[in-house]
Parts: structure tokens; sequence; C-alpha cells
């Protein structure tokens, strides 16, 4: 059992204190989320998987070696504050899943002081049911990954035992509390619902089209669903013998077409070119400038 007030921390080594990463505006993948102005995100460090390929792979290791800050609650508040000031016109809350008491914490001091955004839950999916039931009237959108229909792989490359199991039950409660229908405003920004994020691995091509199989055969092909091929080889895997790789074209096709094939219509593709754009760097004030 993990002890956060003391030195017996827990799998994801995190304390009871706001590890925070970054607060910043964030234009990203979707263009529901991130609106005109950007989402204000905030990026908690650390994480309760282990991903050898980590696309935030700075702020994600469980060593103390990551770009992490251990800010003040009032602070917290005061920067998400500022830049819904500035026109972001929602919060997303991004690795929460180890941090859940502390997401609370600020949604209920946002909504105290008057302020009442869109709130995003944008997990790894690897998510406890019981977790996200506690969550329901503060979360308006899920923005849950759903990284593996194959649990070897999810051990070798997550360290992450049953995650299809997990991440299937969990995307179902996700369901269960909003539906397949993503809500928007007249602007086109979403305001509630379930957009499933899928970044396709190189090499593993089967992984993803097992993914697409599972998420129309249990749950429901009326979801939206973000196809991302801006997977990139960080620091980490760069001689990995399949992750050390950028995505082909051909394989990113493939499971776009199954994903076509298997009736899903509400969504993303990225263009082939997006592993160029889409690399944050949390060592500077602003990851993503």
């Amino acid at each position: 059992m993990a002890d956060r007030f003391g030195n017996r921390l827990g799998w994801c080594k995190s304390d009871t204190g706001f590890n925070i990463s970054s607060i910043c505006i964030h234009k990203g993948e979707e263009p529901a989320i991130s609106g005109i102005n950007g989402i204000c995100n905030v990026f908690f460090s650390k994480c309760n998987m282990g991903c050898i390929y980590c696309q935030n792979w700075q702020i994600s290791c469980r060593d103390e070696n990551v770009s992490n800050y251990t800010l003040q609650f009032d602070d917290v508040i005061r920067q998400i504050s500022s830049l819904l000031d500035n026109g972001c016109h929602a919060v997303g809350f991004v690795s929460p899943t180890h941090y859940l008491p502390h997401v609370k914490m600020i949604i209920n001091a946002l909504r105290n002081g008057g302020r009442n955004p869109v709130f995003v839950y944008n997990s790894n999916g690897y998510d406890k049911v019981e977790e996200l039931r506690s969550l329901e009237s503060y979360i308006d959108i899920y923005l849950p990954d759903f990284k593996y229909s194959n649990d070897q792989l999810a051990r070798e490359y997550s360290d992450a035992p049953r995650y299809p199991e997990i991440a299937l039950a969990a995307l179902k409660e996700m369901y269960r509390q909003k539906g397949s229908v993503v809500l928007m405003d007249e602007n086109g920004v979403a305001e509630k619902g379930i957009i499933v994020r899928h970044l396709v691995l190189p090499g593993q091509v089967e992984n993803s089209t097992g993914v697409l199989r599972m998420i129309a055969g249990e749950v429901s092909t009326s979801l939206t669903i973000s196809l991302m091929s801006q997977y990139w080889p960080t620091p980490l895997v760069k001689s990995h013998g399949k992750l050390g790789n950028t995505l082909t074209l051909a394989e990113y096709t493939a499971v776009a077409d199954e994903m076509q094939r298997l009736g899903f219509r509400k969504g993303w593709l990225q263009e082939m070119g997006s592993h160029e754009n889409y690399r944050p760097d949390f060592d500077h004030g602003h990851p993503f400038k």
C-alpha cells in the first residue's frame, strides 16, 4: 500500500503535492477540444503507466529526473484562472489518473469562484471504473487513449497488465455517463461527450485494428475517434527494433481503412507529417512553442 504522506510511495512515485510540469495553452490534435483560443491544459507529472515510448517522456518517468514542479494550490488556481481570462474555454487534466483528489480540488475551487469552464479528463485509459464513477459530476468531456488490444504488448511496452480489459471497462463507464454524441456549441467547440484517441505505433497494425474492433464490437461505432499518426521515437527508444522507427504510410492507411470498414464515421485522421509538429519540450516554459 502506498503512503503518499510518508516515504513509502507507490508505483507512480507521486506524493500528496500538486506535482505539475506545465499549465499552458494547448492547441492540440482535436479541433473541437482546442477551439480557437486553445485549452488550458494541466500536465501532471509521472504516470500510472510506464510506456517506454511515451511522447511526453520528459514528465512521465517515475524517477526524479523529470520536468516536475510542486506548486502551491493557490498558484495552480491563479495560473488556470489567468488562462481562462485570456480566452481559454476549457481546462484539461493530462495524465490525471494518479491525482484524482487534486483534480476534484481544482474543479471545486474554480466552480466556487464562479468559473464553469468545460472540464476535460485526458487519460491513458488505464482507469478504474469506480474512480470514473466518482468523476461523473466533475467531468464534461472524457478524452481517453485506448492504446492496446494486445495484453502482452501492453505489458512489454507499458508495464500495464490487463490493459485491454481495464481500458474497455473504463470506456464503457465513460459511455454510460456521456453516451456517444459529442455535443458542440455554435462554434463547433465540444461541451460534453467522449473522444477516444489511438496512437498507431510502428510495426503494430494488428494491435491498432484490434483496438478499433474492440470498441466497435463492445461499445459503439458511433463514438468519435481521433486516429493519430504523430508517433515519433523519443531519445529513450531510438535504438529499439520497432519503436525506433516512425510510422509508415502503409501502416497508417491500413488502420484508417479498417476504421472506415468497421463503420466509424466521426473523428479525425492526421497527416503523415504530424510527427514533426507534435513534439513538446517540457524543459521550456511553454512546451508547445
